[in-house]
């Protein structure tokens, strides 16, 4: 007698994820930075995170095997949406595919891309006409006529400056005080570190007040307002050692020629009168590939290289012209965000040269006595303090961000001068310029940028 014996299949185990955390998704993505190219993108949804689209079950199952130390392990999940709903529980954005170019940070927007590339300033180039093909070690040179024949040039005219440097006033260590919200010790030091290296860093998160203190250090050390001992620059990724030091540059027939930059110029005018200090100031000094830039700067800059012992001939001067030194009266004061993560840190052959001052947000006594000496009432002063200080010490404490990201308190130094009107400008500055900042900071994580700036802005 015969029989069929029936086996219940037993349910799959529910895949543990329990192990899975941020941190370890984070980890993956870094991985997968570092290992480039990227894997292609998925065909449905993208991670977003850091302005960068991955493909969410690839990040997935590499940061499964960094949680389960299994280099082999699966993905446990199917296909579909709910890999998606683990990243968004880890604070991850997945957003619906678009066509992108890889990494561009016009998100896919190809067009957009493509007009970017048209955009000019001041100058309106036109096709040049075909030329016969010229040798590529030619040194014949190309005349004013060619070269604008050659680019057909439209230059926008400017009209020629017609200003004059302001007169100065005397400035003392009473005005720097009430002008700034340091103590007199941070200020001591400030110029303590300035008069042992002649070169100093202000640094700290944006809005903290940098270039404002580098200019009332200037001003302290001349005792006046004199502008024209006082030379701002500012670096950006296009500024370069021909700018900034001597290069071949077109003057205004289009012609190529030998000409000085900012600090030779500004250096020669030290010298020509060495009893008074000069002051260099350079606004976002860590923007510019400061190596390239600075160039033979970057042995003279130290206190004890000062004064033409010291002098070297620099690489574009003809033999014949007299060697370059950095007169012993010149200070240089620069100024350093470190909030962007695009910018690069300073190599340590260059930071020896300087003294570093940190400077932090304050959002304590003397910056509520300002405001109530511009008519703010006291419940907007405490409105304003107790919740930046709270935002601040989320930023702080986020471990992506850090003290860096601080808002400073640059956004609040110019309230209205009709104390009715101080609610709405506060509102106005919190909703217009603080909360957008946040939408940045937490781009990967919607959810916390949306719970903080309901916090500000409750």
């Amino acid at each position: 007698m015969g029989f069929t014996r029936t086996f219940k299949r037993m349910p799959k185990p529910e895949p543990d994820l329990s192990l899975l955390t941020r941190e370890q998704v984070l980890q993956a993505l870094r991985q997968l930075d570092r290992e480039g190219p990227r894997m292609p993108l998925s065909t449905v949804y993208d991670l977003v995170y850091q302005g960068r689209r991955y493909a969410p079950r690839a990040v997935a199952q590499l940061a499964y095997r960094l949680a389960t130390e299994q280099p082999e392990a699966p993905w446990p999940l199917p296909a579909g949406a709910a890999t998606n709903r683990v990243l968004e529980q880890l604070d991850f954005t997945i957003a619906t595919k678009r066509p992108t170019l890889e990494n561009s940070s016009l998100d896919g927007d190809v067009a957009a891309q493509e007009a970017m590339q048209e955009l000019h300033t001041g100058i309106t180039r036109q096709k040049p006409p075909k030329r016969k093909p010229a040798l590529a070690a030619s040194t014949e040179a190309i005349s004013p006529a060619e070269n604008t024949e050659a680019t057909n040039l439209t230059m926008a005219q400017e009209p020629a400056a017609a200003y004059e440097l302001p007169p100065a006033q005397p400035y003392n260590r009473a005005t720097a005080l009430q002008e700034l919200f340091v103590s007199e010790q941070q200020l001591d030091a400030a110029l303590a570190a300035l008069h042992r290296r002649r070169n100093l860093i202000l640094q700290g998160p944006p809005g903290t007040g940098k270039t404002f203190l580098a200019r009332r250090l200037a001003w302290l050390e001349l005792g006046a307002t004199d502008a024209a001992r006082v030379e701002l620059v500012q670096f950006h990724p296009s500024y370069s050692y021909e700018d900034f030091v001597q290069g071949f540059r077109p003057d205004a027939q289009g012609v190529f020629r030998l000409q000085d930059g900012v600090l030779l110029d500004f250096c020669r005018r030290a010298a020509l009168d060495p009893d008074r200090p000069y002051f260099l100031l350079i606004d976002e000094l860590n923007r510019g590939n400061l190596s390239r830039i600075f160039g033979e700067l970057l042995l003279l800059l130290e206190a004890d290289k000062r004064g033409p012992t010291h002098a070297v001939r620099l690489p574009y001067a003809p033999a014949e012209a007299a060697r370059f030194f950095v007169p012993a009266n010149v200070f240089v004061i620069g100024t350093m965000n470190l909030a962007d993560r695009s910018l690069a840190p300073l190599d340590y052959a260059l930071r020896r040269r300087f003294a570093f001052v940190e400077l932090a947000p304050e959002f304590g006594a003397p910056f509520k006595e300002f405001l109530q000496q511009h008519n703010v009432p006291t419940a907007v002063i405490e409105r304003l303090t107790t919740r930046i200080i709270d935002l601040n010490q989320a930023i702080t404490d986020d471990p992506e961000l850090g003290s860096d990201y601080q808002i400073g308190h640059s956004y609040f130094c110019q309230p209205p001068t009709d104390p009715a009107a101080t609610n709405v400008w506060l509102t106005l500055v919190l909703e217009q310029e603080i909360a957008p900042l946040l939408d940045d900071y937490w781009l990967d994580q919607p959810a916390k940028a949306t719970a903080q700036k309901k916090r500000l802005l409750r």
